[in-house]
């Protein structure tokens, strides 16, 4: 993140972000005319580009020259090279290629939630009709669920090995808000027996049980669709995951929605949230500070929450107190409890007494 050095005047700066807007449509462009892809593949020259790719020469010249000034290509006489990032993130051929993401987070309706900023901050809420991304079987999250994978491959492994650590026979697993479903796969794949029931809306479950079924596990794959605040969640899981939805709500609903999930877990149940989580000073680290900006331009309420405050919500859902597992290469964190019951307490206070005894 480009930060302003506070010990000079710096026009540039704002220059820079006056016209941010560039870097996204560039980058865009870019990937939407596979231009990554084709270096990758050795068509480096605008000629060979323009050719391929269907556009102008004019066009890709102006285009590779910008991502070479902004970092993501390098040029090198008349030719055009990936940097590392371009490589690994945004040449489709590459397994970590994030280039599909685009179609979600520049989306017509996000987008939208920003053209009217001024009067979003204003009322501190989002311009955007019937709720924003909130609405019931909004189809952006379909194009979440079918664009977004790239970036929860490193969380679904940890969520899964945090399963794997408790797993009983049969264990029974609550996927909430599920998208596209991978976190409940992963769990799935990783203990044979697990059975999973997938919640969300029912235009976003038919892309989660596409993918279940494509890993096969499709017969231990169970789908609950309905509004998450409503639903009948029917059964007693031993696992709860809660992925990226806290943060589209404000503190009453999230410990609402806690105590309903508390309500449905076994004894000695676990819930692992999936979250952006900030510290405390609320402007670090800079992709989970930062995420409260969307959150204002499309939700009514959302906001993101530091470590203490999720602590709070669980707390008085009646959870036990949280640990927070930052999930290697990502911006998030799993938050991970369990259900607060006489036995847990009791076993807590033994632990406490045996803490002090050995002190005495």
């Amino acid at each position: 993140m480009n930060v302003e050095n506070n010990s000079e005047p710096n026009p540039q700066f704002i220059w820079d972000t006056i016209n941010a807007y560039q870097r996204t449509a560039a980058l865009r462009a870019a990937i939407e005319l596979d231009l990554f892809t084709l270096i990758a593949a050795g068509v480096d020259t605008v000629t060979d580009i323009a050719i391929r790719s269907g556009a102008s020469a004019r066009g890709i010249r102006i285009l590779s020259d910008y991502l070479s000034v902004i970092g993501f290509l390098g040029k090198f006489d008349s030719t055009y090279q990936l940097t590392t990032t371009s490589s690994v993130f945004l040449n489709r051929t590459s397994p970590a290629c994030m280039a599909s993401m685009v179609e979600f987070l520049n989306s017509p309706k996000l987008m939208a939630g920003f053209v009217n900023f001024t009067e979003t901050v204003r009322r501190g809420t989002t311009q955007l009709e019937t709720g924003g991304v909130n609405e019931p079987e909004c189809s952006d999250w379909v194009t979440f669920a079918e664009n977004m994978t790239p970036l929860m491959s490193g969380a679904c492994e940890l969520v899964s090995e945090e399963c794997a650590r408790k797993a009983g026979p049969r264990m029974k697993v609550l996927d909430v808000a599920a998208g596209h479903g991978l976190f409940g796969i992963s769990v799935a794949h990783r203990i044979r027996e697990a059975q999973i029931t997938a919640q969300d809306w029912p235009n976003v479950l038919k892309i989660a049980q596409r993918n279940a079924n494509s890993a096969g596990v499709g017969d231990r794959y169970h789908l609950l669709p309905g509004d998450i605040f409503k639903v009948d969640l029917d059964g007693e899981y031993d696992v709860i995951l809660v992925a990226n939805l806290l943060h589209h709500f404000d503190q009453p609903a999230c410990i609402r929605l806690l105590e309903k999930l508390h309500q449905s877990m076994a004894e000695e149940g676990r819930l692992i949230i999936l979250e952006f989580v900030p510290d405390e000073d609320r402007v670090t680290p800079p992709i989970p500070a930062s995420f409260a900006l969307m959150l204002l331009g499309v939700t009514p309420a959302g906001d993101v929450y530091s470590a203490r405050q999720l602590d709070e919500f669980l707390s008085a859902a009646r959870f036990n107190k949280p640990v927070v597992v930052p999930v290697p290469q990502s911006p998030q964190c799993l938050v991970i409890s369990e259900k607060r019951t006489e036995r847990s307490r009791d076993r807590l206070a033994t632990q406490n007494t045996a803490k002090d005894n050995a002190f005495v």
